[in-house]
C-alpha cells in the first residue's frame, strides 16, 4: 500500500522548481515525532513545513471552517475520512501513517500492576478530552473493561489534549495519567495498557482539499510512507502498518 499510495500521491502534482510550504495539523500526540519528521523533510526537499498541533476534534473543527492546512495528521481514522466524506480532502489520499499505544503514567509510583495502581489511594486522574482525543477515548475504554470507570470518574481531570493531559501529571495537578507512550518514551514509572483493552489506537493521515494542488504539501504526505520516515515513527514508539 505504501509505494502505490506514495506513487499516486506525487502524480498528482509537478515537482517544484523551487521550494514551497505546507501547512500541516497534528495531532498532539505525535508532536515530537513530526517535530523530528518535519526537519528530515525540510532537509531532504527543502520545503518549509508549518506544525500546528491539538486535539484531533478541535483541528477537524478547524478544518471544517476552512483552516489553510494542506495535511491533516489525525489521532483516529475517523475524522480523516470523515473529512473525505465531507468534500474537505481529497478522495484516495487516506492512510494509517501509525498505530499509537496508551499507557498509564505516575510519577514515583509502583505501576507494575496498573489495574491495582487505579484501585490504590489517590485523588486525580488526568485523562484527555474523548470528545476531542483518541487517546482519551482509549483510557475510558480502558477503565472500562477493568469494571473501574465509576470509581475513577470523580477524580478525573480532563484535558483539552493529550499535551495537556501530561502536563497534568508532571506539574503534580494529577497523579496519575493516561498519555501516550510516546510522550514518556524513558519513563520506568508506566503501565503499558495491553491493547486487548480498547480498540486500537489508529492515526490517520490525509491530504486537504486546501493541499491539492500544493507541491509541498502531497510530496510530505508521500515522505510519511518512505523508509526514512518510518524508522523515525518507530523509534518514537509507534508501529506502523
Amino acid at each position: 500500500m505504501r509505494i502505490p499510495l506514495a506513487a499516486a500521491l506525487l502524480a498528482t502534482s509537478a515537482l517544484p522548481a523551487v521550494a514551497g510550504s505546507v501547512n500541516v495539523a497534528v495531532a498532539a500526540n505525535f508532536t515530537a515525532v513530526a517535530e523530528d519528521l518535519a526537519a528530515l523533510f525540510t532537509a531532504e526537499s527543502g520545503h518549509e513545513v508549518v506544525l500546528s498541533f491539538g486535539a484531533t476534534g478541535q483541528l477537524y473543527a478547524q478544518i471544517s471552517q476552512a483552516a489553510p492546512f494542506g495535511v491533516f495528521l489525525a489521532a483516529d481514522v475517523e475524522r480523516p475520512q470523515l473529512a473525505i466524506v465531507e468534500g474537505l480532502a481529497v478522495a484516495n489520499s487516506f492512510s494509517v501513517y501509525a498505530e499509537g499505544r496508551l499507557v498509564l503514567y505516575g510519577p514515583g509510583r509502583d505501576l507494575s500492576d496498573g489495574a491495582a495502581a487505579l484501585e490504590a489511594d489517590f485523588s486525580r486522574i488526568a485523562i484527555a478530552d474523548p470528545q476531542a482525543a483518541p487517546y482519551g477515548k482509549a483510557a475510558l475504554e480502558t477503565l472500562t473493561a477493568l469494571g473501574l470507570y465509576d470509581a475513577v470518574e470523580p477524580k478525573v481531570v480532563w484535558g483539552e489534549n493529550i499535551s495537556q493531559t501530561l502536563q497534568f501529571v508532571e506539574t503534580g495537578n494529577a497523579e496519575l495519567g493516561f498519555v501516550a507512550a510516546s510522550q514518556v518514551p524513558d519513563k520506568a514509572d508506566t503501565w503499558p495498557v495491553p491493547a486487548a483493552l480498547h480498540a486500537p489506537i489508529a492515526q490517520g493521515a490525509v491530504l486537504l482539499k486546501a493541499g491539492a494542488d500544493n507541491p509541498a504539501a502531497v510530496e510530505f504526505l508521500a515522505f510519511l510512507q518512505s523508509d526514512a520516515a518510518i524508522a523515525v515513527i518507530e523509534a518514537a514508539g509507534y508501529s506502523v502498518p
